[in-house]
């Protein structure tokens, strides 16, 4: 970028109304998310055709996935909020240091993973909660995902460089290219070629692979503000633990959405395949719901972390106001909208068996009913990562899939049986609501203070 470039982002970033610069940052956002969330909703659909055991091997292994994001994402959006405070308070020089250093501990720990994954495959799908039924098909798509991991990984995290560096629409090109291949492989590899599970793997992969060569030109190009050079990698130990300890919130809840998948995948196989499949399939539908609430929150934190580094106080609290109360509204849509067609939504993938139908509405309308509640849990959780405030937003991070979800999924089964495996995140999301309230009105206080402080200076 040039030194004129450079000042109207700057100008754009820190003085455009933030209602309308969050909603120009987060539509492509959105649009990302959601194409990313439909992509593995493709992915269960079309494998559900090969049957119940094929749509519980898509569940056991979204944990792997899950993992896998949790990497790419601690490493990507950790440096991206330190980069976009660096580009706030124009230090460039440093923040191309901070993302070089971060792509490359990316694919250093993608690497790692994928020689593991593959060596130990077997036994970490039976670890995973696989029966010996569904254990075969899990096998197969996890074979390729675990291939794929090295480019999934890194693609997360330059995606979340471009949207730290407000360049959200150049970050839905990628994204949303290798989804849409995603969705018109699936049907391809699966049944035209007639690879099964395998095939659904491998179109993720190979879609994911295309995102990554999109996304990494537009650095290659000088279309984003910092550049990816191995020359400028940090030397210092004190670079790689302040990405992580900023990214550490996205860890916690991106990893204990993998251990909190594996505990329901576990505590649903004990009540058999078709348990398995119904919370696989509810799941998947709700995170897809979800994924704009995501989206619409990374829209909100390039504004919330520049504005931060530029001591513009003012704007982070209104960017933060806006996006609980409209993230609020977006999502009671959303819940509304499930609760009613529950029955049609968990027919599109498993109308045939009676039991996945029984067990797949009554999951996706509790969890879709405590969905309202996410939006200011988001917000806040957002807001408190991008500012720097990073104990409290891991304690808000490992809230909701952790601290309450944990317990709930492992405790309750013993004493309502199958229900308790059901109703365990909706009652989590209930609690990690009441939760968020405090740490808001924590985190706009501050800064009140910080605002006062810098006035009076």
């Amino acid at each position: 970028m040039t030194d004129k470039e450079r000042a109207e982002h700057y100008r754009k970033m820190t003085e455009t109304p933030v209602s309308r610069l969050i909603g120009k940052l987060a539509v492509p956002t959105i649009i990302s998310m959601m194409v990313s969330a439909l992509y593995n909703t493709a992915d269960t659909f079309f494998v559900s055709m090969l049957g119940t055991s094929a749509t519980g091997a898509v569940g056991i292994v979204f944990s792997i996935m899950a993992i896998i994001q949790a990497i790419g994402f601690t490493i990507g959006m950790g440096a991206g909020n330190i980069l976009s405070r660096q580009l706030g308070a124009k230090e460039d020089g440093k923040a191309t240091v901070t993302a070089s250093s971060g792509f490359f501990l990316a694919l250093l720990l993608s690497l790692l993973l994928m020689a593991l994954g593959t060596v130990f495959r077997t036994d970490l799908m039976r670890m995973l909660g696989a029966t010996e039924t569904i254990l075969p098909f899990a096998e197969d798509y996890a074979e390729y995902i675990f291939f794929g991991c090295p480019v999934m990984c890194c693609s997360f995290v330059l995606n979340n460089y471009l949207r730290a560096e407000g360049k959200a629409f150049f970050s839905m090109i990628g994204l949303t290219a290798g989804g849409v291949l995603n969705i018109i492989l699936d049907p391809i590899f699966i049944f035209t070629f007639g690879f099964g599970t395998a095939g659904a793997a491998m179109a993720t992969a190979l879609s994911q692979l295309v995102s990554f060569v999109i996304l990494l030109s537009f650095f290659l190009m000088g279309k984003s503000s910092v550049r990816i050079q191995i020359t400028k990698v940090a030397r210092d130990a004190r670079t790689y633990l302040n990405i992580i300890r900023v990214g550490l919130p996205t860890l916690m809840r991106q990893g204990l959405a993998s251990i909190a998948s594996i505990a329901l995948n576990v505590g649903a196989a004990a009540f058999g395949d078709a348990a398995v499949a119904a919370m696989s399939i509810s799941g998947r539908v709700t995170m897809f719901a979800f994924s704009a609430m995501l989206g619409f929150g990374q829209g909100f934190q390039p504004v919330s972390s520049f504005n931060y580094g530029a001591e513009r106080y003012d704007r982070v609290r209104r960017a933060t106001v806006f996006t609980a109360a409209v993230g609020t509204v977006i999502m009671l849509v959303l819940a509304i909208i499930s609760v009613a067609a529950a029955p049609q939504i968990i027919a599109i993938f498993r109308k045939d068996d009676a039991e996945v139908m029984r067990i797949g509405v009554a999951a996706l309308r509790a969890q879709a009913a405590l969905l309202p509640l996410t939006g200011l849990v988001t917000a806040t959780n957002m807001a408190l990562q991008s500012t720097g405030q990073s104990l409290p937003a891991t304690v808000l991070a490992m809230a909701r899939q952790g601290i309450f979800f944990l317990p709930l999924v492992l405790l309750l089964p013993q004493f309502i049986g199958l229900w308790g495996v059901v109703i365990a995140q909706p009652l989590s999301d209930l609690v990690t609501f009441f939760l968020a309230i405090f740490l808001f009105r924590y985190f706009l206080r501050m800064l009140d203070a910080k605002n006062k402080d810098k006035i009076e200076a």
